[in-house]
């Protein structure tokens, strides 16, 4: 018995567990958005490639720090080696000049001892332009940030939305099955009293089957539509996610079509990064023009001491036997002149950056007119949305008034089936049409944010 209640314990636990994994997970449109600035991992890259940009900008100062080399080297010749030498040999008495000359020879020690340090910086116009280039890089990668952050949270806020019309879509086929369904009872009723023929009963039955396949391809899509959001949200597989609703959207904004394109020309994060690599490359220029055309100064000092004794019995500590060979303090200015030449490739190079620079503007020029273009057409639609939405939701009263009408009629007998399934039908694509033309709304608004550059809500608020 106990063995039995433990393992009944076990099975509620995991079963709970189970339940509790299973909840739905409440999200609002906002924490959908934090979640995913938070854990995608797309951004994640671009925030580590910002932050080795701004690490590159904090250090830049660090051209300025000469090259400095320590070494030293203990080494041992193959074979010994000698010096030979003429030494004069003064008289045997007090002044005079020397007698004669003697020869010596002294053999050398196999072993040297020598070390080295050297400092050496070169300085030239082209580094303090290249501190202004990484400046500017660290710059552009904010710029590149931000917009992928602007565009990670209008794709999720146009996911968050989508997902919400799904759902109303498939609420909505399974109360037209359920009234589908109805009709059916309410068809055999009338067949077993003798009030319809059988083909009645068949087409009821056929219109409500042909609803099923329909709803499970929708909750399908819903569901593909739920994990695709869960994984830009960092979420793991098989998160169940509990949406809210969003409020209807505000048909009454005033859309100033110049306004918006001028704002949009300016402040559109994609050519707002692009004006800043166009800047950023004339930069680049600028700093090989001065690497090519003005001259380099370069400041040495190498100091290398050298022993001079047998470092194998000798004492290393005698500053005495410690002397330096070619140690200097240098300043050297060098001026390379292949780049004068216009067809040497120093020179090409530079004519390639502004055959670059020329077409990056061309870019930005195409990227100015299809930006007009693009909020041209996003104020179109919304327009098209305020004028239409009034017109459609008269339509789904119309709709409804209609097919309240032939149900009427089809329980009193004076309308066969297929007339209230086309009634039903009709309703349904009124009803659809008002939630894509709420979905297209509230879309465009958020591509027209995007466009001008602003903080998502931005236009409802106004």
């Amino acid at each position: 018995m106990e063995g039995m209640k433990t393992w009944f314990l076990v099975v509620l636990v995991v079963l709970g567990s189970h339940l509790a994994a299973q909840e739905a997970q409440k999200l609002s449109i906002d924490q959908a958005v934090n979640l995913a600035i938070e854990h995608n991992l797309s951004l994640s890259n671009t925030k580590r490639d910002l932050a080795a940009k701004q690490r590159k900008a904090d250090t830049a100062w660090n051209v300025f720090i000469p090259t400095v080399d320590v070494s030293g080297t203990l080494a041992r010749m193959n074979e010994a080696s000698t010096v030979s030498a003429l030494v004069p040999v003064p008289p045997a008495g007090m002044g005079g000049v020397y007698d004669y000359v003697m020869p010596i020879s002294r053999e050398l020690p196999q072993w040297s001892l020598s070390s080295r340090f050297s400092a050496t910086l070169t300085l030239n116009m082209a580094l303090f332009e290249g501190l202004k280039n990484v400046r500017m890089d660290y710059e552009n990668g904010k710029i590149s940030y931000e917009k992928a952050r602007a565009q990670l949270e209008r794709d999720v806020r146009k996911s968050y939305i989508q997902i919400l019309l799904l759902q109303e879509n498939v609420k909505l086929l399974k109360e037209n099955l359920a009234a589908a369904e109805k009709r059916l009872e309410t068809a055999r009723a009338n067949y077993r009293g003798g009030l319809v023929p059988e083909l009645t009963v068949l087409q009821a039955q056929v219109g409500a089957e042909n609803l099923k396949p329909a709803i499970q391809d929708l909750e399908n899509s819903l569901q593909l539509a739920i994990e695709s959001l869960a994984m830009s949200l960092g979420l793991p597989h098989g998160t169940r996610l509990e949406l809210q609703t969003l409020p209807l959207p505000d048909l009454s904004l005033d859309l100033d079509m110049e306004a918006l394109i001028s704002r949009a020309v300016k402040d559109k994060p994609d050519l707002e990064e692009l004006r800043r690599s166009i800047l950023l490359l004339q930069s680049t220029k600028q700093a090989n023009f001065y690497q090519l055309y003005t001259p380099s100064l370069s400041l040495g000092w190498t100091f290398d001491p050298t022993f001079q004794g047998d470092p194998m019995k000798d004492n290393w500590f005698d500053s005495e036997s410690w002397k330096q060979r070619s140690g200097m303090f240098s300043i050297t200015l060098a001026w390379r002149l292949n780049s004068l030449l216009p067809f040497s490739r120093e020179a090409q190079g530079l004519a390639d950056l502004d055959d670059t620079i020329g077409k990056m503007n061309t870019s930005l020029a195409m990227a100015v007119r299809g930006t007009e273009t693009e909020v041209y057409s996003i104020i179109l639609k919304l327009q098209k949305s305020q004028q239409s939405m009034n017109a459609l939701k008269l339509n789904v009263d119309l709709a409804k008034r209609a097919y309240a009408l032939t149900e009427d009629a089809y329980k009193a007998g004076l309308k066969d089936i297929m007339e209230i399934t086309n009634a039903d039908l009709d309703l349904r694509k009124a009803q659809l049409e008002v939630m894509k033309e709420q979905f297209n709304y509230i879309t465009g608004l958020l591509d027209l944010e995007y466009a001008i550059g602003v903080p998502f809500g931005t236009l409802k608020r106004s």
